[in-house]
């Protein structure tokens, strides 16, 4: 190994270890409660050797989120498209709660911690967002296609619903609201099933889902932080055991 690429890649480790440190301490004590200081102290580094790696701490966490997203999509890329669009759409959306019981500190801080910086503001890690909406709203088309699902049906709007049932379960497991015996999986598998079947009935949907640009769009509008009551967040939710 020449000596460039030793250089590079004990940069990359100690990157690393900046990120690891710094996901540590967002969960334990809440995004607003650290420092780059805290996190440097972490590691035994100088503030100003972090600095040489990321612009702040909004960096830190922007990258911390697109390596939760890219690790998230990866579980969903795997999902075989065997058997019917269904079957594809249950099996993409288990890979969503399985990534969370695989990284739940990725998960809780990308999803739970209203104290971090909207995701939705930076274009080029929403991308990612936007590739695995996409994919699964594709999904969702085929269903419809295949009579699975009721024609006339939006599919981001039903990506959302999904998402959101999934995103309980898996808060109800991360966050140890589960009594002991119960099994969250079977709980994130009883509410896609239940979702499911009620968009069968082919009753009207209230809910209107946006393109995720869209919303990037209307984030940048004048009265948008204000509408968000930003600066009056909660603290981070506590740490999930596991």
């Amino acid at each position: 190994m020449g000596i460039k690429e030793r250089q590079e890649r004990e940069r990359e480790l100690v990157r690393q270890a900046i990120l690891d440190a710094a996901r540590a301490l967002f969960i334990t004590e809440g995004y607003s409660q650290v420092s780059i200081r805290k996190i440097a102290e972490r590691i035994e580094y100088s503030p100003a050797a972090i600095y040489s790696y990321f612009a702040g701490k909004d960096d830190i966490f922007l990258a911390l989120a697109e390596e939760g997203f890219r690790l998230m999509a990866e579980m969903g890329a795997v999902v075989p498209e065997v058997g019917s669009p269904l079957e594809t759409l249950r099996g993409r959306l288990m890979a969503v709660y399985h990534f969370s019981v695989a990284h739940p500190e990725h998960f809780a801080l990308m999803l739970f911690d209203r104290s971090v910086p909207r995701i939705i503001k930076y274009r080029e890690q929403l991308s990612l967002l936007i590739e695995m909406r996409q994919r699964m709203a594709d999904t969702v088309r085929q269903c419809i296609q295949a009579g699975d699902l009721p024609e006339g049906l939006d599919a981001l709007s039903v990506v959302r619903l999904l998402f959101t049932a999934m995103n309980g379960a898996a808060a109800a497991r991360l966050f140890n609201r589960l009594t002991p015996g119960e099994d969250g999986e079977a709980l994130a598998r009883d509410l896609i099933d239940l979702v499911l079947a009620g968009l069968r009935t082919g009753g009207a949907l209230r809910f209107q889902g946006m393109p995720l640009g869209c919303l990037a769009a209307a984030d940048d509008s004048p009265g948008a932080a204000a509408g968000r009551g930003e600066g009056s967040s909660p603290p981070a939710p506590a740490a999930p055991s596991h």
